[in-house]
Order: structure tokens, then C-alpha cells, then sequence
């Protein structure tokens, strides 16, 4: 019975390698973005104005997740700091990475002059759909897995062989805890699309991804071994998740009774302004 790990490497032409890590994660973008397109187009807003969104985004989202992870993992890229830059071996946290891009998303669409909260819904479905198709490239490098288990554990969940090989690592076979996320984002992902057609308050779809996510990421991430960690006995990503819950919950509140009492998701980018509905100016004639 084989047990011989699946190639981290996609194709090699001379000097030039890739990695199946970075081809899933480019996949997970370009399907997430494909669908974020079909919504933009439905809402009546310009293809281009996502697409420029993702050419600043994506690349900042790729440096903020690295960063995020090199910093609560210091201890060892400082004694390795040619290693900082080896993103296809692994290393990029998704908390970083939505970090980045929630920051950049403001400022473009500040800047743009829309409503920062109607792209963040648009995008929501797309966000967690690339984050489901990206564990994969985890699986590849076997990374991201959890404790050791039996073999007969495993077969019993009715994994297909070629998952169940590749959790046999340095002679241990370990939980699939990428499965375990990706099956909880596709699920996400399915429940966003039908929250689509409840016509939420504006800024709900997004931040109920925010809190799916978040209550998934916590318990998958109690069963990792190699979780990030601030000081010896707080998982990182446990933290930032109890965190984001927090913050979610909080802005949901806000949003319905300061700033978006009554637009819903359908409603277009100047039907209500401030929670209140905008009026057009009209002069007024005197009276003789």
C-alpha cells in the first residue's frame, strides 16, 4: 500500500518552477472574482471597478498575509530571513490577508466614491469560496493539518485514498483539518448565496461571513498543530476570531440603527444615504 505524498510542484520549465500552492490559491482568486463580476454586473455597477479593486488588493492581501505570518512567527525568520520571501513553501495567513484587503477596499471605494459596505456584500460569497478552493494548497504542501490519528480514523470519515496519503507524514497520519475549513466555507459559501435573496440590510452578508468564518476557523484551529501563537498558551487565529465575532456583532447593531436603518442589498448606491432617504433639491419660488 502506497503512501507516497502527492508533487508540491505543478510544472518545471527549467529555472521556472510552480507550485500547485500558489496555481490553487490564483484559481480560488480568479473563480471568487468571476462571481463577484456576475454580481457587480446584476447591482448595475461596472465590471471595472471590481477589477481595478483586485489589482490593488490582491497583491496586498499576498504581502499583508505574509507579513501577518512572519511576525507571530518571528522566532524563527529571524534566524532564517532568507526564508521570509519563500511564500510557495507555505505561510500566508488568511487573517493578514483579509486584514489587507478590508483596508484597501476602504480606501478605493472612498475614494471612488461608493459605498464601502455594498462592495464588501458583493464580495462576501467570493471571499470565502476562494478561501475554501485555497486550503487545498495547503493539502498539497501538508500543511495546516491537525493531531496524529489512526489510519482506520480516516478511512472511517470515507476519505478518498489520495487525501488519506497525503495526511501520512514522517511516518504519522494526521487529521485534515484544510478539509475540515474548506468543507465549512463551501457550506459558507452556499448559505451567502441564498442570503443574497433575502435582501439583508446592507453591510449583514458580509459581516454574517465574518462570523461564519470566525466560529469555524475557532474550532478548526483548537485541533492544529502548528497554529501561530501569542506568548505560549493563545492560539492566534482563536484570538482574532473571537475578535472579528465581536466586532461583527457590534457593527451589525450600528449599521441597522445609525447608518443603514432602511437600504437593503438590492437597493442601488444612492436609494438611502445616512439611514435616511435622500431628497433632490428643488427651488423654491417666491410667492408675489
Amino acid at each position: 500500500m502506497s503512501t507516497q505524498p502527492l508533487n508540491p510542484i505543478a510544472i518545471e520549465l527549467g529555472p521556472l518552477t510552480v507550485y500547485w500552492y500558489g496555481v490553487i490559491i490564483i484559481t480560488g482568486a480568479l473563480l471568487g472574482l468571476w462571481i463577484a463580476l456576475r454580481e457587480t454586473e446584476r447591482h448595475g455597477l461596472e465590471r471595472e471597478l471590481f477589477l481595478d479593486l483586485i489589482l490593488w488588493a490582491l497583491p496586498i492581501a499576498i504581502v499583508s498575509a505574509r507579513l501577518y505570518y512572519v511576525i507571530f512567527n518571528w522566532g524563527y525568520y529571524s534566524q532564517y530571513p532568507g526564508q521570509i520571501f519563500a511564500i510557495w513553501e507555505g505561510g500566508l495567513a488568511i487573517h493578514g490577508a483579509l486584514i489587507g484587503s478590508l483596508i484597501t477596499a476602504y480606501v478605493y471605494t472612498n475614494k471612488k466614491g461608493v459605498s464601502f459596505w455594498r462592495i464588501a456584500d458583493i464580495a462576501a460569497p467570493s471571499i470565502i469560496l476562494g478561501q475554501a478552493i485555497g486550503r487545498w494548497g495547503n493539502f498539497m504542501n501538508q500543511e495546516a493539518h491537525g493531531g496524529p490519528v489512526t489510519r482506520e480514523f480516516l478511512e472511517g470519515l470515507r476519505l478518498p485514498e489520495f487525501i488519506i496519503n497525503q495526511m501520512y507524514i514522517e511516518g504519522t497520519y494526521y487529521h485534515p483539518t484544510f478539509l475540515y475549513e474548506s468543507i465549512w466555507n463551501i457550506i459558507g459559501f452556499v448559505l451567502l448565496l441564498f442570503a443574497r435573496k433575502l435582501n439583508l440590510r446592507r453591510g449583514y452578508l458580509f459581516l454574517s461571513y465574518v462570523i461564519w468564518y470566525s466560529v469555524g476557523r475557532f474550532f478548526i484551529e483548537g485541533m492544529r498543530t502548528d497554529s501561530l501563537m501569542i506568548g505560549d498558551l493563545l492560539r492566534t487565529a482563536q484570538f482574532v476570531s473571537i475578535v472579528s465575532i465581536i466586532i461583527a456583532v457590534v457593527l451589525m447593531v450600528y449599521l441597522q440603527k445609525k447608518v443603514f436603518p432602511h437600504t437593503r442589498y438590492l437597493d442601488g448606491e444612492g436609494a438611502v444615504k445616512g439611514g435616511k432617504k435622500s431628497k433632490k433639491k428643488t427651488s423654491k419660488t417666491k410667492r408675489k
